[in-house]
């Protein structure tokens, strides 16, 4: 008696709140373990291109498992998606409920996103969600979209089970619209899994609780995130920040810079980010709908602060205006392929113009860009398709007001997201990477420098479909308070006699013969401070760790080498 008594005490019981906070977060890095080691493809396995995640019966995020930030927003969307849809009482126990719709998600027609509700004496009280990066979804291999229609197959808000009764002929729809069945198969199983995985959780923590303390402790650890954020930002200057910023293109128009402008409002507690001057949707494949949660990842990256799972709490003290139709809140039938580029520079963007406010709290400009190709083509050990999208994905990132960039990190959207292993890229695909190293130079210099991008060659071992979709190659990386700007991305191709060729575009469409290479360069980060500020002990570590060359360091810095610190540093005479 005395323990049912000590269960019911007061709702907002400290104990139960902590107690369920950890629930949360352990469960969705047990959803995310689960879905790594069931996954058929890299892409999930290893580049980890995914995010996991429990909403509650509206649909608001309870918690995100840590991996791609830019879902934030998407699966949460997705969740209130799927109540419009059906409404509460038209999901049963059993349901699993099923989308890719880009204009939903926010994302490309790959990223597909399975709910399963959580019933409590026969009430949805959460929903257990995974979107992750499937290889493959039909529509054109290679070459540049202009229409979601030849992006591959549109899922709309669908049952994929009804009352625990799987739609076979949906699932064979699904699965003959992409070109490696048994590895999509194996995928679709792992959300499942990852799914079920969270529906155990919840449900384990409504046998330890009662629902009235469950849902006030969600209340109380939502209210507590959202406190912390309201004091971050009280911290802000009031006022009014703007910047711009500009794409190379948008892969149709190749001399057309696309315009990204922001403004940040700051008064009191709260902020408003205003989208509302970005560029109109575009004809390429870059659009997508993630304007929100541009704004939500820069919010979040200002206002970090305790282990406190990832929920709406967070961003209640922000506002984000954004019309519908801009290259962030796309419209059918925009074209969505390559949907995480633009939002990359957004986020640096509004980081740009807070920098007039919080100098401190901000980064200079950093690579922005995934930096990956897509090669594909028919493996010669067993003629089957193969498609590796893959490659450098990290760069450098902005100095700060105080210290260095950071080297080869990925840009601040992807999370959790990294290359796959050499070794199982030279193991699965018929390609030899020749080297992968840090590149030198390729930051920009400043009091503080920033990160240094990287530098790959892959080597073809039959003949192969090469593209590239980056950008930010003709608008590199900025940097501030007189700070310079660093190397952009770039892209090349290395023929059999050794010769190279430099793109003055990230966009690349090709056919590389077998002993033919492709070559990719991430950019730097911006530097942060006038050149002529930095120590010359830093310049001289520089070059120790070689990444700058005397060169380099004379034109940047005004540092010449005397003979004995050339002998020191063991470099030869050329400056």
């Amino acid at each position: 008696m005395k323990a049912k008594t000590k269960r019911q005490k007061s709702l907002a019981d400290p104990v139960a709140v902590e107690l369920i906070r950890n629930s949360l977060v352990a469960a969705t890095e047990e959803m995310k373990s689960v879905l790594m080691r069931t996954s058929y493809n890299m892409i999930i396995y290893e580049a980890l291109d995914f995010t996991v995640g429990l909403f509650d019966h509206y649909g608001n995020t309870l918690s995100i498992g840590l991996g791609l930030p830019m879902f934030i927003r998407g699966m949460s969307d997705v969740v209130k998606a799927k109540l419009a849809h059906w409404s509460e009482e038209n999901i049963h126990p059993g349901d699993i409920l099923l989308t890719n719709d880009s204009y939903t998600t926010g994302a490309h027609l790959n990223h597909l996103t399975f709910s399963i509700p959580v019933f409590h004496k026969q009430r949805i009280v959460a929903f257990a969600t995974c979107m992750a990066h499937w290889q493959d979804i039909g529509g054109i291999l290679n070459g540049v979209t202009t229409d979601i229609y030849a992006e591959g197959l549109q899922i709309p808000l669908i049952k994929y089970h009804s009352r625990g009764v799987l739609n076979e002929e949906m699932r064979e729809l699904i699965l003959m619209n992409v070109r490696r069945r048994d590895r999509a198969a194996g995928d679709l199983e792992a959300q499942l899994s990852a799914c079920r995985v969270g529906v155990k959780h919840v449900e384990e923590m409504l046998e330890r609780h009662s629902i009235n303390q469950w849902q006030a402790a969600l209340g109380a650890i939502m209210d507590h995130t959202e406190a912390e954020a309201r004091a971050i930002v009280k911290q802000i200057p009031d006022g009014v920040y703007e910047a711009e910023s500009f794409m190379d293109d948008d892969a149709v128009d190749l001399d057309q810079a696309v315009p990204i402008r922001v403004k940040v409002t700051v008064k009191g507690d709260e902020m408003i980010v205003d989208l509302s001057r970005m560029s109109p949707q575009v004809k390429g494949f870059f659009n997508s709908g993630a304007g929100v949660a541009c704004a939500q990842v820069a919010f979040k990256c200002l206002t970090l602060s305790t282990d406190h799972p990832i929920n709406d709490g967070n961003f209640r003290p922000l506002k984000v205006i954004i019309p519908k139709g801009t290259v962030v809140s796309a419209l059918h039938p925009a074209p969505m392929r390559v949907w995480m580029t633009y939002p990359m520079t957004v986020v640096d963007t509004i980081f740009k113009a807070l920098a007039k406010a919080i100098p401190q709290r901000v980064i200079a400009g950093h690579h922005a860009d995934l930096v990956i190709a897509n090669v594909n083509g028919f493996h010669p050990r067993d003629g089957k398709l193969w498609i590796y999208l893959g490659g450098l994905i990290g760069g450098g990132w902005g100095a700060k007001q105080d210290e260095d960039g950071v080297n080869v990190t990925v840009a601040m959207n992807d999370g959790d997201t990294h290359n796959g292993p050499t070794e199982q890229v030279e193991n699965k695909f018929p390609l030899v990477v020749q080297y992968y190293r840090l590149r030198e130079d390729s930051c920009g210099a400043g009091q503080f420098r920033g990160g240094l991008g990287a530098e790959a060659e892959v080597l073809a071992l039959t003949n192969v479909n090469y593209q590239t979709r980056m950008d930010r190659v003709n608008h590199p990386p900025w940097g501030l308070e007189g700070g310079q700007s660093a190397l952009g991305n770039r892209v090349g191709m290395r023929k059999k006699d050794g010769s190279l060729t430099l793109y003055p575009t990230g966009k690349v469409n090709m056919r590389l013969q077998k002993g033919e290479s492709y070559v990719i360069y991430s950019g730097g980060g911006g530097g942060f401070g006038y050149p002529k500020n930095r120590k010359r002990e830093s310049v001289l570590q520089d070059l120790r760790l070689g990444y700058i060359t005397p060169a380099f360091a004379k034109k940047n810095y005004g540092v010449k080498l005397t003979t004995e610190e050339k002998t020191k540093l063991r470099l030869k005479s050329t400056v």
